[in-house]
């Protein structure tokens, strides 16, 4: 199974101490949030993001799977 890439978003500009806990995600700081992006090879990954981001007390703003655009299943006539 390949890894999917997620995006999440927080509110706020972190610093550099907190960005340095969410090792292996790059981040892009915006006016009034951060972006980290990443690759989470499966589910307990991204749990795990997740808990770290509730354990820093920050805000999640949204979190969303990028880059996973699937071709549309065709289905021949019937």
């Amino acid at each position: 199974m390949e890894p999917t890439q997620y995006e999440f978003r927080v509110r706020g500009r972190l610093g550099a101490g907190v960005l340095a806990t969410f090792a292996g995600l790059d981040a892009e700081i915006e006016p009034v949030e951060t972006i980290l992006r990443g690759d989470m090879p499966d589910q307990a990954a991204l749990h795990r993001v997740l808990e770290q981001i509730r354990l820093l007390g920050l805000e999640l703003v949204e979190v969303r799977r990028v880059g996973s655009e699937r071709e549309p299943t065709t289905r021949p006539p019937a």
